[in-house]
């Protein structure tokens, strides 16, 4: 996953952008970057680490411009050290195109051939996102009648993509000196809102990942950008949308209602935090329908994404609801960090027990999933080491069994806790006392019972449905070979910023 926004304004966006990726941060700790236009020409500013080291004042002074796209990136291809894969990217043909991507193109290395032996267009990184650009300028300037774009064109571009992209996407993009373009894949699996701001003289446009984007920077939401939609703001915030696929699936992807989105977001209809409340709901009474005699005296989330999980877990069964951890806030989330030895030292410096919310008690830990287990196992010895007489943990998502090819750091099942474990064997694994986990049908109950028009979910890493179609054994085994050596490569010591003027000549 990574965290996207476009805006469109009547005022300078620098400072705009740089809240809303703080906003986002959640998304992606590796890398951020921020462009934006004005003159025809792009100012961009892109290196490794969390937003607010990344920008400085001088930075963000060389940010001029009313338009302009952010990106907070966390790897599902290419290099999470290289500071060239940072983002956005840039291409100069045609008009200049300057682009931030969210999601994972499950067919990269088949467009890399196709680019370099037709289309003549080179590829320089091993990020997925520059593909997805170059087919973008490949598509565009076969749609642009000879130097005049209009939005037939751009819209024509956009079903180009779509016909030869496959996997997840949205994406923001600016073309110079036209407009702000938005768009998303044909299933919706990776999530893109818009929103308005009538306030000033005229009216400004927001793009971004999650809706909590548009409550901060003050931001009326709209709606949600329609899997294959695209979306085009003029400069002059002139606003247009078409649907560009042929055949379209609404089915978003079920971890952003487990865990990646924010509480307090609101994608595809469905509130975050409720739909939470609701998958506490039902996996406490699968807990007292299949296990009515197990003592519990107190309920306890392990933060922070399992809190309203746990809350209704504990209301609903009539049990004491207590915080048993405290939380550094300065520490990254441990799932999205690259390594397994960073994750599994992180996980101390990350939470600490509250002793006596443990001693001498049988306790139920609430977490939001169970992905490879180093954080529950780490957990679960913590409680006992803080007295706790009994220690039982409830998933409040199913068992993560298959790779995620659709952005999610999950790929390969070898690093996966539930892969070829039962869970009782997993439950002996991270040394719980018991361990429950959601049903997947219950999972989907749960957010259908938010927003009943969802008929599908992208579950793949539940059940091994891969909805995009194109997903093999084979190819499953390339993506975890392409791990393994990444894995032996090592870091990048030489990993730096990158600040960037571009200036984009224009015809328009």
């Amino acid at each position: 996953m990574c965290g996207i926004l476009g805006v469109v304004a009547t005022s300078p966006v620098n400072q705009l952008l740089y809240d809303g990726l703080q906003v986002l941060q959640h998304r992606g700790q590796d890398a951020a970057g921020i462009a934006t236009s004005e003159g025809g020409r792009f100012f961009m500013h892109k290196g490794p680490g969390l937003v607010r080291d990344v920008f400085r004042t001088r930075n963000m002074r060389n940010l001029v411009g009313n338009w302009g796209i952010g990106h907070v990136r966390y790897p599902t291809a290419g290099s999470a050290c290289n500071p060239a894969e940072a983002q956005p990217f840039y291409v100069n043909s045609p008009f200049g195109l300057l682009l931030a991507h969210n999601g994972n193109l499950t067919n990269s290395d088949e467009l890399k051939r196709e680019m370099f032996l037709s289309d003549l267009r080179h590829i320089n990184t091993g990020s997925d996102s520059e593909v997805l650009l170059n087919v973008l300028a490949h598509e565009l300037q076969a749609a642009a009648n000879g130097f005049k774009l209009d939005e037939e064109a751009v819209f024509r571009a956009v079903a180009g993509v779509h016909r030869r992209c496959r996997g997840a996407y949205a994406a923001v993009v600016m073309i110079a000196g036209y407009g702000l373009l938005a768009f998303r894949d044909p299933f919706g699996i990776r999530p893109l809102v818009i929103g308005r701001n009538d306030g000033g003289e005229a009216q400004e446009w927001l793009v971004a990942s999650e809706s909590v984007a548009m409550d901060v920077l003050g931001y009326r939401m709209m709606r949600d950008v329609a899997p294959g939609e695209a979306i085009l703001i003029k400069i002059d915030g002139t606003f247009h949308s078409r649907q560009c696929a042929e055949t379209t699936v609404e089915a978003p992807c079920m971890f952003e209602f487990v865990y990646l989105a924010r509480p307090d977001s609101i994608i595809d209809g469905v509130s975050v935090y409720e739909s939470r409340v609701k998958m506490g709901e039902f996996l406490a009474d699968k807990l007292r329908r299949l296990h009515p005699h197990v003592e519990v005296d107190v309920v306890i989330p392990i933060p922070d994404s399992s809190r309203p999980s746990a809350m209704e877990m504990a209301h609903r069964l009539g049990l004491p609801y207590r915080e048993g951890f405290v939380k550094n806030r300065y520490i990254g989330r441990t799932f999205i960090m690259p390594g397994q030895a960073v994750r599994r030292k992180s996980v101390r410096q990350k939470l600490n027990t509250i002793p006596q919310e443990f001693r001498g008690k049988k306790v139920l830990l609430v977490d939001d999933s169970i992905v490879r287990g180093t954080t529950s196992r780490e957990i679960v010895t913590m409680a006992r080491e803080a007295g706790a007489e009994k220690v039982y943990l409830a998933s409040a998502a199913p068992p993560v069994r298959y790779a995620n090819v659709y952005g999610i750091d999950m790929p390969t099942r070898g690093e996966l806790i539930a892969a070829n474990r039962e869970e009782e064997e997993i439950c002996r694994e991270i040394g719980a006392d018991g361990l429950i986990y959601q049903d997947l049908a219950d999972l989907k109950a749960a957010v259908r019972a938010v927003n009943p028009a969802i008929n599908f979910f992208e579950t793949s890493c539940f059940d091994g449905c891969y909805v995009t179609g194109d997903i093999t054994a084979e190819y499953l085994s390339g993506v975890e070979n392409q791990r393994g050596v990444s894995k032996g490569s090592g870091e990048d010591s030489d990993a730096g910023q990158l600040d960037l003027n571009l200036v984009a000549s224009h015809d328009n």
